[in-house]
């Protein structure tokens, strides 16, 4: 077997230089990474950026909150954050076991583009934006931009992703997410929804909500949204979520796991219960 080039710089500018002088793969938590190789080794020269300490870590910066991109799932998870992200949290539970929390990065999640991936939804519903560095210079992509399919991303070779960034105006309100699969843990979601309401005398001033694995890439629902602003913040919210407004936004696959149909029934009662999960102040731990 022949021998793999392996690099673990531990600066920024030795990483875009490495990957200025030749196709890379890109390594971080590998948990994503290593199981989609079909080999005993990973193919071509490996660019491990778990030994840059600048891209970990969860700040608050004048515009908002920045999370680097080897941030583990486990350190959301003990992230001192605002309610705004326990949709957030909920799913970094949600990633695996509590080994693969310990290593999978939020950067890998987003790069690996799984329509099934756990933190996009609650990402979305935050208005997250990626920066994307490279030795040319740095460039922000909304996420929703950033995703452009299956498996699919709008990083250039040349390029990593360095942060997660989430503006202030979103670092406001409450937020659940909801997920649905064939068992309770360690199971690819059938369909998932996080919310984020926030309500300003009991009325809903502003609302995002997500839903996952139900198209190629998981999707906002802006009507739904819109319909949301103004009415009351009761047990009764929920009512307005009904299937058909729902699945205007979506295009669920038929799979092993659940038809297309089933999916949109099951995204709607998901949106649902994290409505009154946050309209009952009763957001499961």
């Amino acid at each position: 077997m022949p021998e793999i080039a392996y690099h673990r710089p531990d600066t920024l500018a030795q990483a875009l230089s490495l990957l200025q002088s030749g196709q890379h793969r890109i390594a971080a938590g590998c948990t994503d990474l290593f199981p989609a190789t079909q080999a005993p080794a990973l193919d071509g020269p490996v660019l491990d950026i778990t030994g840059i300490d600048d891209l970990r870590g969860i700040s608050r910066t004048d515009d908002g909150l920045r999370m680097g991109a080897t941030t583990r799932w486990a350190d959301v998870i003990k992230a001192n954050l605002p309610p705004a992200f326990d949709m957030l949290k909920a799913a970094a539970r949600e990633v695996g076991s509590v080994q693969i929390q310990n290593s999978a990065t939020l950067a890998g999640n987003l790069c690996n583009a799984s329509p099934a991936a756990d933190g996009v939804p609650c990402l979305l519903a935050l208005d997250a934006q990626v920066e994307l560095a490279s030795e040319n210079g740095h460039r922000i992509l909304p996420l929703s931009e950033f995703l452009t399919g299956p498996r699919r991303t709008a990083l250039r070779p040349d390029e990593i992703l360095t942060a997660i960034e989430v503006p202030a105006q979103a670092c406001q309100g409450r937020s659940s997410f909801r997920k649905l699969g064939a068992r309770k843990y360690l199971v690819i979601s059938i369909a998932m929804v996080a919310t984020r309401l926030v309500v300003q005398d009991d009325k809903v001033a502003e609302a995002a909500i997500s839903v996952g694995s139900c198209s190629a890439v998981a999707t906002r629902l802006p009507e739904l949204e819109q319909a949301l602003v103004g009415r009351t913040a009761d047990r009764a919210l929920p009512d307005i979520a009904t299937p058909d407004v729902i699945a205007r936004r979506l295009s669920p696959i038929d799979d092993i796991r659940a038809d297309a149909g089933y999916r949109t029934r099951a995204a709607a009662e998901l949106v649902k219960r994290t409505l009154r999960d946050i309209a009952t102040r009763e957001v499961p731990a």
